[in-house]
C-alpha cells in the first residue's frame, strides 16, 4: 500500500513538471516551418539561421502570433527572433503586418518593423516606415511619418502616430490631414476611430468642403455622415457669410448648421453682422435664423444701425436680401430710432416696413396699444404701418410714409409739458442728406395743434386747425412753417382761452419713455437671459507616453536576463536583443552607461 502510494506522487510529480514544462514550451517563439535550418552555437548560443525554400516561407509562431519571411535569425536562448524579406506578422484574424524587416521579443513581446510597412485591421489601412507594436498593451506606434486608409472616410497623414487596438481606435498628433474627395481636414491632434468613423479633433481645426470651411479648436466630425460639431472657438466659412458661435452643429450633406450661445452671423457681401444666441444656417437655402437676444447690425462708415428682436430671419441671395424680424422689434440708430410688433426690410429696394400684426389673442397689449413708432431727432411717428425707403447704395433715409391713424408729435421747445400735433390718415415725410426730416405732408382729415412763438421763442397763441391735408416745412428738428389745404378750419387760441384739457388732439400717447437711446436700451424689455452650458468634448488629454513605465520595466528586466546569461554585466560593445531599436531616450531610461557608449561612439 505504502509502494503504491508513492508511485502514484511520484507519477502526479512527474505530470505536474511536464505540464510546467509545456506551459513554459508555449512561451517561447517555436518554428513551425523552415526551409533550411542551421546551427550557429559556436558564435551565438542558442541561433539558429533559417532559411526559406522553393515550397513555402518561413513560419515561426509565438502565443497567437504567426510570422512568415525570407529568412530568419532565431536567438533561442533570448526568445528573440530577427526577420527579413517579405515579412508577414498575423494576430488572430484582426491584425495583420507586412515590413521587409521585423525584430520580435518573446520575453517583453515587443515587435519593431521596417521597410514599407503595413498594418492593416478589418476597417483600415496603415502604412509607414517603422513601427513598434507592443503585444501587452495591444498599441502600435510611428515618429517618422505614417498614412491611415479607411476607404468611407479617407486618408490620414501625421508625424506621429499610435493605435489601439483593442477598440480601434487611431491617435494621431502633429502635422495631421485628412484627405476625402468630399473634404479635408486639418489639425494638431486627431483621435479616430475605424470601426466608425468617427473623428475627434484638438488644437486649431479646420475642415475644408468645395461649399464651406469650418474652424475649431475641440470638436467631433463623423467622417461617414459628414456631421459634427465644435465646441470651442467654432467658425464656419460659407460663400459670403461667417458663422461664429461657442457650440456648432454642421451637416455638410446639407450645408446647414446651428449654433448656441455667444453667436454671430457676418454677412460680407451687405456688410452687417447678427448676433444672438441660438442660430440656425442653411447656406443652398441662403436663410438665416435667430434668437435668444437677436441683433441685426448693418454697418455704415459713420453711424451703424441697429435692430433688435425676439427673433430674426435673414434670407435671399446677397443682391436681394430680406430680413424679418418678429416680436417686439426694437430700431436704434444715432438719428433714428422705432418699435414695432414686426419688421421686414428689402435690403435691394431699400424699403423697411414697420408692422403691427394682429394677435388671435385679445390679451396682446402690444398688438392693441403699441402701434409701430419712429423717433427722429425730437419728433415722434406712429401708425398702423410705417415704410422707410432709404437709398441701398448710400443707406441713407430718403422717405417714410405712415398709413392710417398717423400721429406726428414734437415737444414744444419752452414749455414742459405742451406739444406740437398733427394727425391724419396718412403721412408722407422726406429726409434731407443727414437723415433729419425736412417735409412732412398729412393727407385727408388732417389735424394739428401748434404752439406758435415769436424769434423770442414768446408764446404768441394756440393754432388748432382742420384740414384735407397739412404740409410742415421742418428746420434742425423744428417746425419752420406749415400750410393747410382744403375745407381748412383753423384758429390761434390765447393760450388762456385754450383749455388745458383739450390741448391734445384725439389719440395721443407721448411715448419718451419707450425710445431706445443707445444699443443697451434695444434689451431693456428682454427678461434676464440664461445661457445653457455647454456639454460635450472635455478638454484634450495629452498621448501617454508608448514606451511607458510598464513598458520600460519590461524591456530592462529583459536586458538584465540577457547580461546574466552573458555572465557580463558590463559588456556594453554587445548589443543585446531587448533594446536594440529602441529610441534614444528610451534607451537611456534603461541603460544609461550602454546610452553614453553609444552616444560617444556616433560622435567619433
Amino acid at each position: 500500500m505504502k509502494i503504491t502510494k508513492h508511485l502514484f506522487f511520484s507519477l502526479l510529480l512527474i505530470l505536474l513538471l511536464s505540464g510546467v514544462s509545456n506551459a513554459q514550451e508555449q512561451k517561447r517563439i517555436q518554428i513551425k516551418y523552415s526551409g533550411f535550418l542551421e546551427f550557429n552555437d559556436n558564435e551565438t548560443p542558442g541561433l539558429k539561421v533559417m532559411t526559406r525554400d522553393d515550397k513555402q516561407q518561413i513560419h515561426v509562431i509565438h502565443e497567437g502570433v504567426n510570422m512568415w519571411c525570407d529568412q530568419a535569425l532565431l536567438y533561442s536562448d533570448d526568445n528573440f527572433i530577427e526577420a527579413y524579406g517579405h515579412v508577414k506578422m498575423k494576430q488572430g484574424d484582426t491584425i495583420n503586418m507586412n515590413a521587409k524587416y521585423v525584430e520580435y521579443s518573446g520575453q517583453t513581446k515587443l515587435a519593431f518593423a521596417s521597410g514599407d510597412v503595413v498594418l492593416t485591421d478589418p476597417n483600415s489601412k496603415l502604412t509607414t516606415d517603422t513601427l513598434y507594436f507592443d503585444r501587452v498593451k495591444q498599441e502600435s506606434y510611428y515618429k517618422s511619418g505614417g498614412k491611415v486608409v479607411r476607404d468611407s472616410s479617407g486618408t490620414i497623414t501625421s508625424k506621429i502616430g499610435r493605435y489601439y487596438m483593442d477598440n480601434s481606435k487611431y491617435q494621431f498628433v502633429q502635422d495631421v490631414i485628412l484627405v476625402h474627395p468630399d473634404y479635408n481636414i486639418n489639425t494638431n491632434q486627431l483621435d479616430f476611430y475605424s470601426e466608425t468613423g468617427y473623428a475627434y479633433l484638438y488644437g486649431p481645426s479646420t475642415i475644408t468642403t468645395s461649399d464651406s470651411k469650418t474652424y475649431c479648436e475641440r470638436g467631433f466630425y463623423d467622417t461617414e455622415r459628414k456631421q459634427g460639431y465644435g465646441i470651442k472657438k467654432t467658425r464656419i466659412d460659407y460663400d459670403n457669410r461667417i458663422f461664429e458661435g461657442d457650440s456648432m452643429y454642421f451637416d455638410n450633406t446639407r450645408s446647414f448648421a446651428s449654433a448656441t450661445n455667444n453667436i454671430k452671423v457676418t454677412d460680407t457681401a451687405n456688410n452687417s453682422v447678427i448676433k444672438g444666441h441660438y442660430a440656425e444656417v442653411y447656406k443652398n437655402k441662403d436663410s438665416v435664423f435667430i434668437t435668444k437676444r437677436a441683433l441685426a447690425i448693418t454697418v455704415q462708415e459713420n453711424d451703424s444701425a441697429y435692430m433688435h428682436a425676439d427673433t430674426l430671419m435673414v434670407t435671399g441671395k446677397p443682391e436681394s436680401r430680406i430680413t424679418r424680424a418678429f416680436r417686439n422689434v426694437k430700431l436704434y440708430k444715432s438719428d433714428l430710432s422705432g418699435k414695432s410688433d414686426s419688421i421686414h426690410v428689402d435690403h435691394k429696394s431699400g424699403l423697411t416696413q414697420l408692422i403691427n400684426l394682429s394677435r388671435l389673442s385679445s390679451q396682446d397689449a402690444f398688438a392693441t396699444k403699441r402701434r409701430p413708432i419712429l423717433w427722429n431727432e425730437g419728433n415722434q411717428m406712429t401708425g398702423d404701418t410705417i415704410h422707410i425707403k432709404s437709398n441701398p447704395k448710400t443707406e441713407k433715409i430718403d422717405s417714410l410714409f405712415v398709413f392710417y391713424d398717423a400721429f406726428l408729435i414734437s415737444k414744444d421747445t419752452v414749455s414742459e409739458d405742451s406739444y406740437n400735433q398733427i394727425k391724419g390718415k396718412e403721412l408722407i415725410g422726406l429726409f434731407n442728406d443727414e437723415n433729419k426730416l425736412k417735409q412732412v405732408d398729412l393727407i385727408k382729415n388732417a389735424e394739428s395743434i401748434f404752439f406758435s412763438r415769436n424769434d423770442e421763442q414768446e408764446l404768441i397763441g394756440i393754432d388748432k386747425a382742420k384740414a384735407g391735408s397739412i404740409k410742415i416745412n421742418f428746420k434742425n428738428g423744428e417746425v419752420e412753417r406749415y400750410y393747410r389745404y382744403n375745407q381748412i378750419d383753423a384758429k390761434i387760441y390765447p393760450e388762456s382761452d385754450f383749455p388745458k384739457n383739450a390741448r391734445k388732439l384725439r389719440g395721443f400717447v407721448w411715448r419718451e419713455d419707450e425710445r431706445p437711446k443707445s444699443v443697451e436700451d434695444l434689451f431693456s424689455d428682454d427678461p434676464p437671459l440664461e445661457l445653457p452650458t455647454i456639454q460635450g468634448l472635455e478638454p484634450y488629454v495629452p498621448q501617454e507616453e508608448f514606451f511607458d513605465a510598464s513598458m520600460l520595466k519590461r524591456i530592462k528586466k529583459a536586458e538584465e536576463a540577457e547580461e546574466k546569461k552573458q555572465n557580463n554585466p558590463n559588456n556594453l560593445n554587445k548589443p543585446l536583443k531587448a533594446s536594440r531599436k529602441l529610441p534614444k531616450n528610451v534607451l537611456k531610461k534603461i541603460n544609461p552607461e550602454k546610452s553614453k557608449k553609444k552616444d560617444k561612439e556616433e560622435n567619433n
